[in-house]
């Protein structure tokens, strides 16, 4: 296998990871996964030909479909749609509450 599928076959690998994030944390490691993904690309279809490069595409415009249309409306200036929370300026992830334990109820014979 070449250098260029390996890269490609650990870019999926490190998408798929960056996905089980929560949204919160996916921009960060996300963004140079997007924009290293057209280069990975081009050099695949140098080595290898058109038809990596169309399966290749096809997996980044389905992995990337919503930054890419957020991109994309925000650079034609049509309307973009409602930014999650999370995802807003200044957002702080909730803090994790420790849970309260139940009480049991005593097991034994009623006085």
């Amino acid at each position: 296998m070449s250098l260029p599928l390996i890269l490609g076959a650990l870019w999926v690998i490190a998408v798929a990871l960056t996905a089980a994030l929560p949204l919160y944390y996916q921009r960060f490691p996300g963004l140079p996964l997007l924009i290293a993904a057209p280069f990975l690309l081009v050099w695949i279809g140098m080595v290898h030909g058109w038809l990596w490069v169309a399966a290749g595409l096809f997996a980044f415009l389905s992995m990337f479909r919503r930054p890419l249309n957020y991109l994309t409306r925000k650079a034609l200036g049509l309307p973009l749609p409602e930014i999650p929370p999370e995802l807003r300026p200044g957002y702080k992830p909730p803090a994790r509450v420790k849970p309260t334990p139940q009480p049991t109820p005593p097991t034994g014979p009623d006085p």
